[in-house]
């Protein structure tokens, strides 16, 4: 590769690199695998090795990955959250001890799991926790605090009172957590994560704390950052010092005299990781004595006394013996290749979702065939390839006809093949936990245990049977008795006086959600001029798009969904719209929220807009009108001033409305 085609190389992988940057630290929603995501930096290190006049300070290969969310106010961190230079080779090690006796004689090494999660800082005061803060880009991270708080092994006082302590940990979520979280959003009709590391840091990022608690998440803290009152010769010393005060510190660390011994406890690591019950990706080798750090010193990126050896994708061959479909809330039907169990990180897998019929026939997958499987994660599986068609084997076709219901299915825009019966039995379930959560009907205490328990005993078939209940049918349940009984009828009770946009949300339609809901309550007086509202009208609505309008048009014309809504009535849940559209000031204003304002929340700030008739809006553009920006505020600034679009302040707004 010459001077020119490596320059090309260079822009092509780091523009690569920062969109998946950008998808996993910052989305906390990857397209690619962390070891497809290594080997493109890997790429780019070895041109940039050969050609290191091609380097620049803004290269992947020379800062943090993340940068700080305009969600959270920032936090400038006293000592630098680094990233660790990658090995994937046991030479990489055998290098990276080379480099270390270079500087430092008969050096000491610490090996650790490198537990993938979500780094963060812990500062106390005074023995209580002041401070929890993300990594942010290293320099500059996210104050999350409150979020940290619902952590059950962060403490919030220390054992013992010490001056000043700051620590650096990985909030990660254990298996079982991520599991269970799977079941729920699989039975919400809800997009699946990833993996736990994505999981974690979603929940972590939540501006509400009661969604971060309900994740629960757990923590290991793996470094003391400073401290005001112990001066520790070695790591090892401060990972003991950090377990007296009450934190719950990175697990079966070690010491070891060299490398050889240290790459031997990598591989002992490597050997249990498919048996622990939190995800690692590798493991890490510190240099133990902490004034040889101190000599050894960091890059712009990286510490020079530390690496991370990355485990390498375990995957197998097998052979697909059939693919079942299951069908989900709305009527989606997912493939699952069903295969010869093979052994994957430690346990025993035998199925595996396809996606839909456009990955099985990309990767022209074919039953009989031999696959190529993998866990994502280390806990997902996934078909990554077929290797070899069986003899006579034919493409996959998915089935014209819901398995449930045998009602006909259709193929929408997304690529996803939907079952048209809404009251499909397989559909039931997820379709009564939706209608039933906290953003639809909000009827405390039926959640999905109870709501099964309910179907298995046929008392429940639709959302209009959740009003026909009686305290009876309810006590018997496990873990119900007559308390909790009377207290689930008198949600239900109290679900009836719902806003109008509750129940349309609760209903399930496609592609509404609960801000689409609410617009198309303040458009009329009722569920009846809804259900009879031509797609013009609907459409005509700011907001709701024509697929929207469609989706509302085809479920009222279904006469399933004319008896529920009757159905619904007689049982008095409301049918009238309580939403006034809003005249005010702000009528037909669009606002955009950027940074931390002084003494308002987004959600009050918002408020004020829509009573005064406004609208806010997540993103800048011409159609923008104002730009409500307070303390670090980010690229919506920046590309307000970029448009010439008008930047008020909080006090502005506030004058603005009294006006």
């Amino acid at each position: 590769m010459n001077y020119f085609e490596a320059e090309l190389k260079v822009k092509q992988l780091r523009e690569e690199i920062e969109y998946h940057s950008n998808r996993y630290y910052n989305m906390d929603s990857p397209e690619i695998s962390d070891y497809e995501y290594d080997m493109l930096n890997n790429q780019l290190k070895a041109i940039e090795a050969e050609y290191p006049e091609l380097i620049t300070p803004d290269s992947p290969t020379q800062k943090v990955g993340g940068k700080v969310s305009e969600k959270f106010s920032p936090v400038a961190h006293t000592v630098p959250m680094e990233s660790l230079q990658d090995a994937f080779s046991f030479d990489e090690l055998l290098d990276f001890d080379r480099r270390v006796r270079s500087a430092v004689e008969h050096p000491e090494y610490v090996v650790e799991p490198k537990i993938d999660g979500l780094s963060v800082s812990l500062h106390y005061k005074k023995g209580r926790l002041e401070v929890g803060s993300t990594r942010g880009d290293g320099a500059m991270g996210e104050n999350v605090t409150e979020n940290i708080l619902t952590i059950q092994n962060v403490p919030k006082k220390l054992k013992f009172p010490v001056d000043e302590i700051e620590v650096r940990g990985e909030v990660y979520m254990p298996q079982n957590s991520f599991l269970e979280l799977l079941e729920m959003q699989e039975l919400r009709g809800e997009k699946l994560a990833k993996n736990p590391r994505n999981a974690a840091a979603g929940a972590l990022r939540q501006k509400d704390a009661s969604v971060t608690a309900s994740r629960k998440l757990d923590i290991f803290v793996f470094n003391m950052q400073q401290c005001s009152e112990t001066e520790k010769e070695t790591h090892s010393e401060t990972l003991e010092y950090m377990k007296s005060l009450g934190f719950n510190i990175v697990p079966f660390y070690s010491v070891h005299k060299s490398i050889q011994s240290a790459i031997s406890a990598i591989q002992d690591i490597g050997n249990k990781r498919g048996a622990l019950p939190f995800d690692i990706d590798g493991a890490v080798i510190k240099v133990n004595d902490l004034k040889s750090r101190k000599l050894l010193a960091s890059t712009a990126k990286f510490p020079r006394w530390a690496i991370a050896y990355k485990y390498p994708p375990e995957e197998k061959e097998t052979t697909l013996l059939d693919v079942e479909i299951n069908v989900g809330r709305t009527g989606v039907l997912t493939p699952t290749a069903v295969f010869e169990a093979v052994q994957l990180a430690g346990t025993t897998v035998s199925r595996a979702v396809l996606h839909n019929q456009d990955f099985i026939t990309q990767n022209d997958i074919r039953i009989g065939d031999i696959i190529r499987v993998r866990k994502a994660g280390d806990i997902i599986p996934e078909v990554t390839a077929s290797v070899k068609h069986a003899e006579d084997s034919v493409p996959y076709e998915m089935p014209k006809v819901c398995p449930s219901c045998n009602a006909p299915v259709f193929r929408d825009d997304e690529a996803a093949i939907r079952c048209k019966n809404p009251e499909c039995p397989a559909q039931l379930m997820r379709n009564l936990i939706h209608f039933a959560s906290r953003d639809a009907m909000d009827i405390e205490g039926l959640g999905p245990a109870v709501i099964k328990a309910l179907v298995e005993r046929n008392l429940i078939q639709n959302p209009a049977d959740i009003y026909g209940l009686k305290k009876e049918d309810i006590a018997d349940i496990e873990r119900m008795g007559e308390k909790s009984a009377q207290n689930l009828i008198d949600a239900i009770e109290k679900s009836k006086t719902n806003p109008l946009w509750r129940l349309i949300f609760g209903l399930g339609i496609r592609h509404i959600g609960a801000k689409a809901a609410k617009l198309i309550e303040t458009e009329f007086e009722g569920i009846d001029d809804l259900s009879k509202a031509p797609l013009e009208v609907l459409c005509g609505i700011e907001g709701v798009g024509d697929i929207m309008a469609q989706s509302v048009v085809e479920f009222f014309s279904l006469e399933g969904t004319k008896e529920l809504i009757s159905r619904l009535c007689d049982a008095g849940v409301n049918m009238k719209s309580t939403l006034q559209k809003q005249e005010g000031i702000f009528t037909g204003k669009v606002f955009v929220l950027t940074g931390t304002l002084p003494t308002l929340t987004r959600s009050d700030a918002t408020a004020i807009i829509e009573k005064l008739g406004g609208k806010t809006s997540s993103s800048v553009s011409k159609k923008t009108d104002f730009v409500v920006a307070g303390e670090a505020a980010g690229s919506k600034l920046d590309k307000a001033n970029s448009l010439g679009i008008k930047v008020i302040s909080e006090e502005d707004l506030l004058q603005m409305a009294n006006e």
